[in-house]
C-alpha cells in the first residue's frame, strides 16, 4: 500500500474524479414498488426489426428513460419513463442476458433496483435491495458474460465492489460470500474481458486500476473475487474509463487529467498488456498515447470486430479521439484527421452493433445524446440527421442498448 500512498502524493493538487453524490432530490415519492411505466403516446414501442430499445438513467429526477433507436436513421426518440423515485439518483445500469430484467444502481439511496422488462420494452419495478446485501454509493453495474452475476462498484468509503448472484428464473439478486470486496479509493468504472475471468475497476482519485481474478469455483482464494498480484496498477492522473480490445489481451484506460510532453494535450490513454491467467497488467511500449491536440478524454469504447478505439471529451473542439489498435502489440495509432471536432461529451460512449451507430452522452439538457455513423476504415464520424437528440429535458447519466 506504500505505492498507493506514493501515487496519491504524486497526484496531490489534481482534480479528483471520485464520483460525488448530489443533494437529495425534490421529486414526487412513488407509493407502489410495482408501478407501471409512464409512457408517451400509446405506450407501444415500434415493431421489432425497426430499430433498438435503449434505457437511460436520469439521476436528477430518479427515473429511467425508455428510448427507441431508429434502425434506418440512428435517430433517438423518448418512448416513456418510469415514475420518479424520490431520493434514489440512479446512475449505472446493466441489462440481464435474458433481456427481461434491468438492474439500476441508485447512488443516493445505496441500493439496486430490479426492473422487469415487458414484451413492448416498458419497465415495471420488481424490487429494490433494501433489506439484502448493501452497497455504498453504487456507481457502475456490470453483468458477467455467463449472466449469473451482477457486479457493482461502490464509490463510498471504503471503496468496494459488490457481487450478487442472479436467479436465472426471476432475476432476483442474492448474497455472495465475501461481498463487498475492497477495491481501493473511489472505484468508478468496471470491465471484464470476453473470457469473464478477470475484473478491473478504475480509481480516478489515485490514478490507479485495481484488478481481480473472477473465480466462481472459489478455488483461487476462497472467494469469488481475488486481488491480482501487484494490484493496484498505476495508469495516470484521473484514470477513469476502461475498455478492452476485442481479444481481451489489452486493456485501455482514459487518464482524464494526465499531463503530456505537448502542452496542447491534457489527458491520454494508457495501454496495458493483460496476463489472461494471472490478471497482471504490464505497460505497452510507448504508452500512454494521445493525439496532437485535445483535452480530457473521459469515455472509451472499442468498436466490436474492429481495431477502432474511441475516446470522447466535452465540447465540440477536438472532442472525439480515434485510434487504431495493433492486434499484436496493443500499440495505439492515431487515426487520420483525429481528433475530430464534433459534438461529444464525457458521460458515455456506446456502439449500436445492429445499426453501426455511435452514441455519445453530454451534459446539455436540451440535446444530451449525439449520434453518428462512422467510417470503418478511418474512424471518421458523421452526424446523423437531427443529431444531437433531446431526451425530454433530462440528462441521462448512463445508457444501455438492447442488442
Amino acid at each position: 500500500m506504500s505505492f498507493v500512498r506514493a501515487a496519491r502524493s504524486r497526484l496531490a493538487g489534481k482534480k479528483s474524479l471520485r464520483p460525488k453524490v448530489g443533494a437529495i432530490l425534490a421529486v414526487m415519492a412513488v407509493t407502489s414498488l410495482a408501478a407501471s411505466l409512464v409512457s408517451c403516446g400509446n405506450g407501444k414501442l415500434p415493431p421489432t426489426g425497426t430499430g433498438n430499445t435503449a434505457y437511460a438513467t436520469v439521476p436528477s429526477n430518479g427515473s429511467v428513460l425508455v428510448l427507441h433507436i431508429d434502425g434506418a436513421t440512428g435517430g433517438i426518440n423518448v418512448e416513456g419513463s418510469t415514475p420518479q423515485y424520490a431520493g434514489t439518483s440512479p446512475h449505472g445500469l446493466a441489462l440481464a442476458r435474458s433481456k427481461k430484467v434491468l438492474y439500476v444502481a441508485n447512488s443516493l439511496s445505496n441500493d439496486i433496483s430490479t426492473f422487469n422488462i415487458a414484451s413492448d420494452g416498458s419497465l415495471s419495478l420488481a424490487t429494490t435491495t433494501s433489506d439484502g446485501p448493501r452497497v455504498s454509493g453504487p456507481w457502475e453495474a456490470l453483468i458477467d458474460p455467463t449472466g449469473q452475476y451482477l457486479l457493482v462498484t461502490n464509490s463510498g468509503v471504503p471503496g468496494t465492489v459488490s457481487v450478487f448472484s442472479i436467479d436465472s428464473s426471476t432475476g432476483a439478486l442474492g448474497s455472495v460470500t465475501g461481498s463487498p470486496f475492497e477495491a481501493n479509493d473511489g472505484p468508478s468504472e468496471i470491465v471484464m474481458p470476453p473470457a469473464g475471468n478477470l475484473v478491473y475497476v478504475s480509481n480516478p482519485s489515485s490514478g490507479m486500476v485495481t484488478g481481480f481474478i473472477f473465480d466462481t469455483t472459489l478455488a483461487t482464494c476462497g472467494t469469488i473475487l481475488c486481488p491480482v498480484v501487484g494490484s493496484p496498477f498505476y495508469s495516470g492522473a484521473g484514470a477513469s474509463a476502461l475498455s478492452f480490445d476485442n481479444s481481451g489481451q489489452f486493456l485501455y484506460v482514459a487518464n482524464t487529467s494526465a499531463e503530456n510532453v505537448s502542452p496542447e494535450v491534457i489527458g491520454n490513454i494508457s495501454a496495458f498488456g493483460v496476463n489472461t491467467t494471472t490478471g497482471v497488467l504490464s505497460h505497452v511500449s510507448g504508452s500512454p498515447f494521445a493525439p496532437p491536440i485535445g483535452t480530457g478524454p473521459s469515455t472509451l469504447v472499442t468498436v466490436p470486430n474492429s481495431p477502432l478505439l474511441y475516446a470522447t471529451t466535452n465540447g465540440s473542439s477536438y472532442s472525439i479521439w480515434c485510434f487504431t489498435i495493433d492486434s499484436q502489440t496493443g500499440l495505439l495509432m492515431v487515426a487520420p484527421d483525429s481528433p475530430f471536432s464534433q459534438t461529444a461529451g464525457d458521460l458515455f460512449a456506446l456502439i449500436d452493433t445492429n445499426g453501426g451507430y455511435f452514441f455519445i452522452g453530454n451534459n446539455n439538457s436540451e440535446s444530451p445524446i449525439a449520434a453518428y455513423t462512422f467510417d470503418s476504415n478511418t474512424g471518421e464520424p458523421t452526424a446523423v440527421l437531427n443529431s444531437p437528440f433531446s431526451t425530454a429535458g433530462e440528462v441521462p447519466a448512463r445508457m444501455v442498448i438492447v442488442p
